[in-house]
């Protein structure tokens, strides 16, 4: 599978032989039934759409489109996942998550009971988006090499870094990690 940033031209439906299908291009929800898109001679590239990019994103292809080389600035996302599900062991949670901050060494904290658990970390992204897609991996991921229960993921905070820490200059939002590790609620 081939990667696509945003507005960069890609081929769809194409599998580089000449005489395949022919792609549609993309249009405005509310155009796309009063029009019929334009067809296009077989391979011809068109730009995919999505949602509209940030500030951070434009300036970047900006740098891009001015010859300048790709700025991806990573940023520090607070991450709180949630997860719940059939009672289990104490004692295997507790080995499961332990062997989870293990696997995952930004692990700050976890709070568990026998049927749920919540685990907060600092993710580093290039976006929010980015930085959602590797939290809502991260259960699954894990679930066999640490022996997580089989619990679905119900929650899900991504914020960045000034956020967090305005939040906790106000005296509201998640609390600072208690002390880093695993704990009981």
């Amino acid at each position: 599978m081939r990667r696509v940033r945003p507005g960069v031209a890609a081929t769809r439906g194409s599998t580089g032989e000449t005489g395949s299908a022919t792609p549609r291009a993309a249009a405005p929800a509310s155009s796309r039934a009063a029009s019929p898109a334009p067809s296009r001679a077989p391979g011809e590239e068109r730009a995919l759409t999505s949602v509209a990019a940030g500030d951070r994103y434009l300036a970047q292809e900006g740098a891009e489109a001015q010859g300048g080389q790709p700025v991806d600035v990573p940023r520090l996302w607070h991450v709180t996942l949630s997860v719940s599900g059939e009672e289990a062991p104490l004692k295997e949670v507790r080995r499961a998550l332990e062997q989870l901050a293990h696997d995952h060494p930004f692990l700050l904290t976890s709070r568990y009971a026998g049927d749920h658990a919540e685990i907060r970390y600092w993710e580093e992204a290039r976006d929010l988006h980015d930085a959602a897609a590797v939290a809502l991996r991260l259960w699954g991921e894990h679930r066999q090499t640490a022996g997580l229960p089989p619990w679905e993921i119900v929650g899900l905070e991504v914020i960045d870094r000034q956020t967090y820490h305005q939040r906790i200059a106000e005296g509201y939002g998640p609390a600072p990690a208690t002390p880093v590790g695993v704990h009981p609620y």
